[in-house]
């Protein structure tokens, strides 16, 4: 079983800490993982992106041609992106900043409004968690209560102990608006 996503959307949107998060549930459920981001002048308003491959096998290059799944927070990264993503593969995409549908008529796609299930959440900072959360229910690759409670182990670690609530109830509400 090899899985791969590549997570992007705009510099502040969360990307490469959702990234972070689903990389680190990956090694605690017993995956082999690799993180690989990408930012740099993009991390302010421009595109930035993570790569995250989860497999059973040890995985040999972070570098993925053609990822089995794609989180598009923006137009710009589903524009980039979305050509990559392999047959049969997943698109989620956020249908609050992005209005055109999908090109590839290969892959299962997903358009929530992830900017407005952040802000029923309580904040929209909470976007990438609920992008993850619903990343989670499409692929099963990881149960979400590993993804809370490693989001809940980082954020500790980094003193942000206040927002883990708030990031706990975006994930959930990320899986659950993720209908098959």
């Amino acid at each position: 079983m090899d899985n791969s996503v590549v997570i992007a959307g705009f510099g502040g949107q969360g990307v490469i800490l959702a990234g972070k998060i689903l990389a680190q549930a990956g090694m605690n459920h017993g995956l082999e993982v690799t993180w690989l981001p990408s930012y740099g002048p993009e991390m302010r308003g421009g595109t930035a992106n993570c790569t995250v491959v989860l497999s059973n096998d040890p995985v040999g290059s972070p570098i993925v041609d053609n990822p089995t799944a794609l989180i598009a927070m923006n137009l710009p990264s589903l524009d980039k992106f979305e050509s990559t993503v392999a047959t049969n593969g997943v698109i989620i995409m956020n249908s609050s900043l992005i209005q055109r549908r999908r090109k590839q008529k290969d892959v299962r796609s997903f358009s929530l409004a992830l900017n407005d299930l952040a802000q029923k959440v309580g904040s929209v900072k909470t976007i990438n968690m609920i992008a993850l959360g619903a990343y989670i229910k499409a692929s099963g690759i990881i149960p979400l209560s590993t993804i809370q409670t490693t989001m809940a182990q980082m954020l500790k670690k980094d003193g942000k102990d206040k927002f883990i609530p708030l990031n706990r109830k975006a994930l959930k509400e990320g899986y659950n608006a993720l209908q098959e």
